[in-house]
C-alpha cells in the first residue's frame, strides 16, 4: 500500500473520531481534497480570548502521520506565538512531531497555547515583549483584536 494511501486512511479515521463524538472542535473539510480541513476553535474561558471563534486551516502532507500537518490561523489574532500570516510556533508541529500524534491533540495544544502564551520564544517579537513588560496592556489588546475579528 503506498504511503499517500495510508495517509489517507489515518485521515479519514482522524475525521471520523472527531466527528462522532463530542469534539471540543468543530471540524470541516474540503470536498475536494481529504489532505485540506477547516477546525473551528472557541477561546478558552479566563483569557482574552474567550469568547472568539477562531478559523483554523489544516494541510496534511501526503506522507502523514510521518510528518505533522500545516495548521494556520485563518483568524486574526493578537497574540506572541502566532504571526499576522496565521503561522504558530508550537514545538509539536515542528521538531517534537510523532506519528501518534494527532489532529485533536495538536488543537488540544493549540488552545492550551492559547490560554498560556510562550513569550520566551515568540514568533512576534514585539506582542512577547508586551506580554512580559505590561501583561495588562497586552490583555487589553488581545481582547480587542478578538472582539473585532473572532
Amino acid at each position: 500500500m503506498s504511503i499517500e494511501k495510508k495517509a489517507m486512511q489515518r485521515i479519514e479515521k482522524e475525521f471520523k473520531d472527531m466527528t462522532s463524538k463530542d469534539s471540543l472542535y468543530s471540524i470541516g473539510r474540503d470536498s475536494n481534497n481529504l489532505f485540506k480541513w477547516n477546525a473551528m476553535i472557541q477561546g478558552p474561558e479566563g483569557t482574552p480570548y474567550a469568547g472568539g471563534m477562531f478559523s483554523i486551516d489544516i494541510k496534511f502532507p501526503k506522507n502523514y502521520p510521518f510528518s505533522a500537518p500545516k495548521f494556520t490561523f485563518k483568524t486574526q489574532i493578537y497574540h506572541p506565538n502566532i504571526n499576522s500570516e496565521g503561522s504558530i510556533c508550537l514545538d509539536i508541529l515542528k521538531d517534537k512531531w510523532s506519528p501518534p500524534l494527532t489532529v485533536e491533540k495538536v488543537l488540544l495544544s493549540i488552545t492550551s497555547l492559547l490560554a498560556d502564551p510562550n513569550p520566551d520564544d515568540p514568533l512576534v517579537g514585539e506582542i512577547g515583549e508586551l506580554f512580559k513588560s505590561n501583561k495588562f496592556l497586552f490583555n487589553q489588546r488581545a481582547r480587542e483584536w478578538t472582539e473585532r475579528h473572532a
